[in-house]
């Protein structure tokens, strides 16, 4: 439960930027609590922005704009379309406050689990408990694909432009992975977003292309604070 001054709690003054009571900038405890709080909703939304412009870029093309309708009509629309617009976001941000709030720990795998494959165990790629005993996970462009004549399997090498996990690291990374493990088939030029669990010699999840890479990184932003609490 969040601390509270004149019935206003840290989370919900950082959600509705609201003054702060004058009790509070006495109370070191709500003011360290306001500030993380308004950190996770600057995050989120920042989130949000991406994702829907992702999913904007991907949108079908319009069909043919009807006759337009009367000015007053047209307005009342405008609202009504702003009005939904600003309720989604506020729905968003205080669901994606919640789900941080209340995974902590949830996604963490019991002691029996530890052993087995994040993948395997059903847990999301990109969530706080992935994260968690990710050894890597990096974005960047692949600059070599080629057949291994052995085993068939695939030597692939990534230029890496950005590491979530760990902060840094080579600026060139090497796999050798099985075809049939990739969503789509890479190239030279191909941007990708993989991740390694512990343990795991090549990455056990890709994404591939931009569209696809936005809807994961900002999974991964909004988990990583997340993540850094949990033990794998």
């Amino acid at each position: 439960m969040t601390a509270e001054h004149d019935g206003l709690d840290a989370l919900m003054a950082a959600i509705t930027d609201e003054p702060l009571p004058g009790s509070a900038a006495d109370d070191p405890a709500f003011l360290a609590e306001h500030r993380s709080a308004r950190a996770d909703v600057a995050l989120l939304r920042e989130q949000l922005r991406i994702i829907g412009e992702t999913l904007t870029e991907a949108a079908p093309v319009a069909e043919p704009v009807p006759p337009r309708r009367p000015l007053a009509a047209r307005r009342r629309a405008r609202v009504l379309a702003f009005g939904t617009l600003a309720a989604a976001a506020v729905a968003g941000v205080v669901t994606g406050l919640g789900w941080l709030a209340g995974h902590n720990g949830a996604n963490s795998l019991s002691s029996a689990d530890s052993g087995s494959s994040k993948a395997e165990a059903g847990v999301r790629f990109g969530s706080p408990a992935y994260l968690a005993c990710a050894t890597t996970v990096a974005e960047g462009e692949v600059t070599v694909v080629k057949r291994v004549p052995s085993t068939g399997e695939l030597q692939v090498t990534v230029q890496v432009t950005h590491y979530y996990k760990p902060t840094r690291g080579l600026a060139h990374l090497t796999y050798v992975i099985r075809e049939y493990d990739l969503p789509e088939p890479l190239a030279k030029g191909t941007r990708v977003l993989f991740g390694v669990t512990e343990g795991s010699p090549s990455p056990d999840h890709w994404a591939v292309g931009e569209q696809e890479i936005a809807v994961e990184r900002a999974w991964i932003t909004a988990s990583l604070p997340a993540s850094r609490g949990l033990a794998c």
